[in-house]
């Protein structure tokens, strides 16, 4: 088996590097600092690339690296990687957002001190030769009230410290449950204006999404208490920097420290380096020797899983799929896919929805990678073999497709039933699946009992219900040299119409089609393969 190449393009820790490499698994090209043509160049051949926040992953790089799999980011942020182009093109996309945990609540916890005692001002003020103390007066942090936006990691994290202090901590996350929220001893409010109005510090961990952007605004600002304090060491954006800089001015905010920006590296017109009783610094949160070395080794064992296991840790476009739940679902994957593919060939060629329905035990597990390999087996029909798990989703949309899922607690005999359903102005097509013990049988084709294998080529015809077909179908195959391996009848009443499924050894051409389909008898004869 060919190993993987995987391009280290920023510097990572090189702990991180002797894991990729570790017992021969990955081939490891480490070469940072290169152009994007440079970097279009190198990604010819590589199944991975690495980066921090250095290296532009841009479409036009995606695009161009015909096998890569995989794009990891040693960091949280992903903003230096078109995650939208990568999902079209079917490459996971993972970050490492636990390895920096603690060193970015420790840096927003300094600058939580450094606002309050005006550290940095004071250093400035000995340095340049004076001794002035009255305008360094600061606050303390006991009895004062920290709100904290957004819960995950590092503000969990932060929220320790500033218990710690004695500080009493409000936090605002839409996601986070009353009983977690208690276990942190934390206030949980409902609403952001709310935290807002009663906090003397605020301090912002939350992703950057279309819904956060500038959720610090003029508007918000105006709510605070006077005098509030602000900290954002998550991502630029988060603060409206133009109102930051307006309530600075006029005292609405007493004083303010950023680690990140809107525009990174901050430009040297910046009207932020000029503002008063706020404190910049460049991007450090995860700038620690012991940060460095953990998302450097936390990247490197989830590209390895996702390249030499097939599980998928951390991706910011695909469920995660550690091994163990890779374990359980893994047979309904494959299982899934192959159902996909056989209704694909089946349904209308323009079918406007899908439906997938799970019932049974297999409602025990998060089913949204089975709906992607589901996705994958019925796209590739019409997106080709570079439709996969990551892309399926996005592809679908493209094509109009609606996609819907529904749950049974269970279906007749089976523990765990998987039903696929395609519609197209008014017409279904389904097929349905379960397991035997461990081996996947089809067992109805739109909604008629039968038993057959998903595998190999199957001829599924609907006929007369009368005596004589099944013994001139297999003549006319025979004639053509065709087998059967096996066949599973069904009828929905007597002298009705039957559905007939063969499972067969070889494919049967045009022609023999053409004289089964001649038959007056036969109401449709339909080959698929998988």
């Amino acid at each position: 088996m060919e190993v993987p190449k995987v391009l280290v393009a920023d510097p990572i820790s090189e702990r991180g590097i002797e894991e990729l490499a570790r017992d021969g698994g990955c081939a490891v090209d480490v070469r940072t600092g290169l152009s994007e043509a440079e970097l279009i160049e190198q990604m010819r051949d590589c199944s991975a690339l690495v980066v921090r926040s250095e290296t532009k992953v841009t479409a036009s790089v995606i695009d161009a690296a015909n096998r890569l799999r995989v794009i990891g980011r040693a960091g949280v942020g992903v903003d230096n990687v078109d995650v939208d182009a990568a999902t079209r093109r079917g490459v996971i996309v993972m970050n490492a957002p636990g390895g920096n945990t603690i060193s970015t609540a420790e840096h927003a916890f300094s600058l939580l001190l450094c606002v309050a005692r005006k550290i940095p001002q004071a250093d400035a003020i000995v340095r340049s030769g004076k001794w002035e103390r009255k305008p360094l007066q600061g606050v303390e942090l006991q009895n004062k009230t920290l709100g904290i936006i957004g819960m995950g990691r590092i503000g969990s994290e932060l929220s320790r410290r500033a218990i710690a202090f004695g500080m009493r901590v409000v936090a605002f996350d839409p996601y986070l449950s009353a009983t977690r929220a208690r276990a942190l001893q934390v206030e949980l409010v409902e609403e952001l204006d709310e935290l807002v109005a009663t906090a003397d510090f605020l301090t912002l961990h939350t992703p950057l999404t279309p819904e956060t952007r500038h959720i610090l605004n003029a508007s918000r600002l105006a709510k605070a208490k006077r005098g509030v304090r602000v900290i954002n060491c998550a991502r630029g954006g988060l603060v409206d920097e133009a109102a930051l800089l307006n309530a600075l001015r006029d005292g609405q905010v007493a004083a303010a420290a950023l680690d990140v920006f809107e525009i990174e590296p901050l430009p040297a017109d910046s009207p932020l380096r000029d503002a008063p009783n706020l404190i910049l610094t460049p991007h450090l949160g995860a700038s620690t020797a012991e940060a460095q070395e953990s998302v450097g080794i936390e990247i490197a064992q989830s590209i390895r899983a996702a390249l030499l296991e097939g599980t998928i840790r951390n991706a910011v476009n695909m469920p995660n799929l550690d091994a163990k739940t890779l374990a359980i679902i893994g047979p309904h994957l494959r299982f899934g896919e192959k159902l996909g593919r056989f209704l694909s060939q089946l349904a209308p060629k323009r079918a406007d929805m899908l439906n997938i329905n799970y019932s049974g035990k297999v409602n025990e597990v998060d089913t949204t990678a089975i709906t992607r390999a589901v996705l994958k087996g019925f796209l590739q029909t019409a997106g080709g073999p570079e439709i996969n798990e990551v892309n399926a989703p996005a592809f679908a949309k493209t094509l109009g497709l609606q996609v819907t899922e529904t749950r049974l607690s269970a279906v007749g005999d089976y523990s765990d039933l998987l039903e696929l359903s395609a519609t197209s102005e008014g017409k279904t097509v389904s097929v349905a699946g379960a397991f035997f013990g461990a081996t996947p049988r089809i067992v109805s084709v739109n909604s008629r009992p039968v038993e057959a294998r998903p595998t190999g080529v199957v001829l599924i015809l609907e006929n007369t219900d009368r005596p004589g077909i099944v013994g001139r179908i297999g003549t006319l195959l025979g004639n053509h040299g065709v087998n059967i391996a096996t066949m599973s009848l069904s009828r929905n009443e007597a002298g009705g119409t039957a559905l007939t499924v063969l499972n067969l050894d070889t494919t049967p051409d045009a022609r023999l089609l053409a004289e089964i389909r001649a038959s007056p008898d036969i109401r449709s004869a339909e080959v698929v393969s998988f």
